[in-house]
């Protein structure tokens, strides 16, 4: 028994090594390593506190757990900004986690003697110095993503330098050092006013918003299914909307990144899905699929919004737009852009849900200009995830008609009169 039991470890053995090899290649643990190090090296050089258990303790911590701290965080956003609908809680819903973690920080380093209480007492002792790191710290995070997405950096190294930025003035701010303190105080309230009024304002437009225009509606759309029609539906009659704009989500961009760093492949074609993976190369802390794994090609998801928007007497008053070109250099901002274009003048409205990827589209939007935000709060059972699972009634009969034939792996799919060619699930019209 005792041989059997040393095979069965020598065996498992290997597969350790390799997972701790690879979290150890991860860009998050090296980045989290680098903030614990930061964080040791800023205060023991701003408080004199080299040698002190306590400091290095919590950076030790910080260096190890930063990563699970972040999804924790990111799971504490989007439970808020999917029961309440309001970017404004999701931020709430971010922060109080992060300044629980700030205060409990402080408090450790103060009691264990790694602070210069004089310091700390001027930014408002323990408490304070937390407020304030807490709102630098997620102002500057929000600021590096925001220049990334505008193709400035890259956006780990963004949030790092913000990171950063924020871990120094901290650090000589809770030291008093003159100039420091007022940077410190003066970045962390500046920051988060413009963290929290970006928010407040898209909830204040949502809440008095004018009626007319056009509605723009953005998603993986993956399938298309009955709450989305219902979405449409309800946003024409409550904001008497002219006409609705419908663009899918053709690759993510966290998927484009992926697959041209060789983290993800198309494992197969199942049911008309390609099924994505992770490789060797996948960074472990990374979240690479918070919509799934199942995605139908974009130009199939194109045809079932159009057969469905048909199906539904809805063609004359919806827009099935696809600019591939625009969204691969832009994504769904350049998509904007050219809606901007095309209705010069049009006051625009944004249709989401409050799941992740609703409100990612929201934030688009947001940083878009004075977009109109209608969101609706998903309380129904209708899932493309369950879809994709291979549930029944929560799509169009000519949807459902569709992923049947996708299923039986037809080369040649009809539907609303029209006819398809079907290519590994890429459905083509004309055959």
């Amino acid at each position: 028994m005792a041989a059997i039991g040393s095979d069965s470890n020598m065996m498992a053995l290997p597969g350790l090594a390799d997972q701790f090899g690879r979290y150890v290649r991860s860009t998050s643990t090296r980045t989290a390593a680098l903030v614990g190090l930061l964080t040791y090296l800023s205060y023991a050089y701003a408080h004199g506190s080299w040698a002190n258990p306590a400091l290095i303790g919590v950076s030790v911590f910080t260096g190890l757990l930063l990563p699970t701290y972040a999804k924790l965080s990111n799971k504490a956003e989007l439970w808020a900004q999917n029961q309440f609908g309001f970017v404004t809680a999701g931020r709430i819903g971010r922060f109080v986690p992060q300044y629980a973690f700030n205060l409990a920080v402080f408090w450790v380093l103060l009691w264990g003697g790694a602070l210069n209480v004089v310091g700390v007492a001027s930014v408002g002792g323990f408490a304070g110095a937390a407020l304030v790191t807490s709102l630098a710290s997620q102002g500057s995070q929000y600021l590096g993503l925001f220049l990334f997405q505008r193709g400035i950096g890259d956006a780990n190294r963004n949030v790092l330098a913000g990171v950063s930025i924020n871990m120094l003035l901290a650090a000589f701010g809770t030291a008093g050092v003159p100039g420091a303190r007022e940077a410190f105080l003066i970045v962390g309230f500046a920051l988060g006013a413009v963290l929290f009024g970006v928010g407040v304002l898209s909830d204040i437009r949502s809440l008095v918003a004018p009626k007319g225009g056009i509605g723009l509606f953005f998603g993986t759309f993956n399938p298309f299914h009955n709450t989305h029609l219902d979405i449409v539906r309800r946003a024409m009659e409550e904001r008497g909307l002219d006409k609705v704009i419908i663009h899918p989500t053709l690759i993510p961009r966290i998927h484009v990144d992926a697959f041209r760093k060789g983290q993800l492949r198309v494992a197969r074609i199942e049911n008309g899905f390609q099924i994505y993976e992770k490789t060797d190369k996948a960074d472990v802390n990374v979240d690479y699929f918070p919509a799934g794994r199942q995605f139908l090609p974009p130009e199939t998801r194109k045809v079932l919004i159009d057969l469905a928007v048909a199906e539904a007497g809805l063609g004359n008053r919806v827009e099935v737009a696809f600019y591939p070109e625009v969204y691969n250099a832009k994504g769904f901002r350049g998509v904007i852009g050219e809606v901007k274009k095309l209705h010069p003048g049009v006051r625009l409205h944004a249709l989401h849900g409050t799941d992740h990827g609703g409100m990612t589209v929201r934030q688009i939007c947001d940083e878009c200009g004075w977009i109109y935000p209608w969101r609706i709060l998903r309380r129904d059972k209708v899932s493309a995830t369950a879809i994709r699972r291979g549930a029944k009634g929560m799509t169009a009969g000519v949807v459902t008609d569709v992923l049947a034939q996708l299923t039986a792996n037809r080369p040649e799919v009809t539907a609303g009169g029209r006819r398809f060619r079907n290519e590994n699930g890429v459905l083509t019209e004309g055959v």
